[in-house]
């Protein structure tokens, strides 16, 4: 009598492979990204916006604010700046609220994910669409203004601690302010009057100089002034220097500013961030 064969056990499927922190941090950030870019109105805003302001001024203003210094080599440090602010804290104080009001971080909350990926995807949102909307600004400044680009090792790396830092002042105090916003509706209520206002007292869209004494004293307690400052020593001759309120650039000061306001931002993250809303408890 033959032998019973008895069916071949199924093979064990293989373990799901682990993500590592890293990977889960870049897939994170592709899917803001990616949820960002298929926003066209946030597109339009958030990377036009600087572009058309800085052909309207430069073409309204074309006369020299200083000897060898134009308008629009002034104007565009005001550019960049609000241009990052708007990405980092006008973007994220308007996008959060609306995520929160449709339940989306209370899913994300709710999943083995760990929080932190979820505020590494913000920032590198932030970081990408601010590196993009930074090189289109130059390079239109570049082609049609004959914008100076910066002559030196020096300025460049200036350029980038002070964009480093107010990015990440800015994004944090983003995320703070976004808990301001009881639904999603109010979320650009809320955000974008606080930022025109430190456009108009930073001095964004006028010589900083210009404006009252103590408008420019308000203007210095928000990090968008001190970035617009830190920018001016990069893009302007050191002879500019001279006739900014205290005498000089102070980028010992800048630095120190943006780097309180980066705690501040941080704190206020830590002890104001809700994933829910209110009548969600």
């Amino acid at each position: 009598m033959t032998a019973t064969m008895k069916p071949a056990a199924p093979a064990a499927a293989a373990p799901a492979r682990r993500r590592g922190p890293v990977a889960l941090a870049l897939r994170q950030g592709r899917l803001e990204i990616t949820q960002f870019l298929r926003s066209r109105e946030s597109v339009v805003f958030t990377m036009g916006f600087p572009v058309i302001m800085i052909l309207i001024f430069a073409a309204i203003f074309s006369d020299e604010i200083a000897p060898g210094v134009s308008y629009t080599q002034y104007f565009i440090t005001g550019m960049i700046a609000t241009g990052l602010m708007t990405v980092s804290f006008q973007n994220l104080g308007i996008w959060i609220p609306i995520e929160r009001d449709r339940g989306v971080l209370k899913r994300y909350r709710g999943t083995p994910m760990p929080k932190w990926v979820w505020f590494a995807g913000k920032v590198l949102m932030v970081v990408a669409i601010g590196v993009a909307e930074t090189v289109l600004l130059l390079a239109v400044s570049v082609a049609l203004f004959d914008l100076d680009l910066p002559g030196t090792a020096a300025k460049w790396l200036t350029f980038g601690w002070v964009s480093v830092l107010g990015v990440t002042a800015c994004t944090l105090c983003g995320i703070a302010i976004s808990s301001l916003a009881r639904t999603a509706r109010s979320g650009s209520a809320v955000v974008t009057p606080v930022a025109l206002v430190l456009q108009f007292i930073s001095g964004v869209f006028f010589v900083f100089t210009q404006l009252p004494s103590w408008m420019q004293q308000v203007a210095a307690l928000f990090p968008l002034k001190w970035m617009c400052q830190g920018l001016r020593s990069v893009f302007l001759p050191e002879s500019f220097g001279a006739q900014e309120p205290a005498g000089s650039f102070e980028l010992g000061r800048v630095a120190l500013v943006l780097a309180a306001w980066c705690v501040v931002g941080l704190v206020l993250c830590l002890t104001t961030f809700r994933w829910t809303t209110k009548r969600d408890g």
